[in-house]
């Protein structure tokens, strides 16, 4: 009785493990300087109907920021907004939030 209780509990502790989410995990790079101020774009007609424009950004490549053009893209699903990403300010530095997709 008592080995299998041990290996009962056992079994579920190390099951357990599985289920921990990797999203809580951290994933932010952190960067101690400001993004420099936005590039003013100018935005093209688009080339066909149905496309929507992702502005531009700055990204940072591991050295210094560069700058992302816009885009036009089409959209993933009918009555798809685009909400823009932008670097988040925390007490470790800047960090990149994505932008995304949402219904409107």
């Amino acid at each position: 009785m008592w080995r299998w209780m041990l290996r009962t509990t056992g079994a579920f502790v190390f099951s357990s493990l599985f289920l921990i989410s990797p999203a809580s995990a951290s994933t932010h790079v952190y960067v101690r300087i400001g993004p420099p101020a936005r590039v003013v774009e100018v935005v093209p007609a688009p080339r066909s109907r149905g496309y929507v424009w992702q502005p531009g950004y700055h990204s940072w490549n591991g050295r210094r920021y560069v700058w992302v053009r816009g885009r036009y893209v089409r959209p993933p699903y009918a009555r798809a907004a685009w909400v823009q990403g932008g670097w988040s300010r925390a007490p470790r530095g800047y960090y990149w939030v994505p932008g995304h997709w949402v219904r409107r």
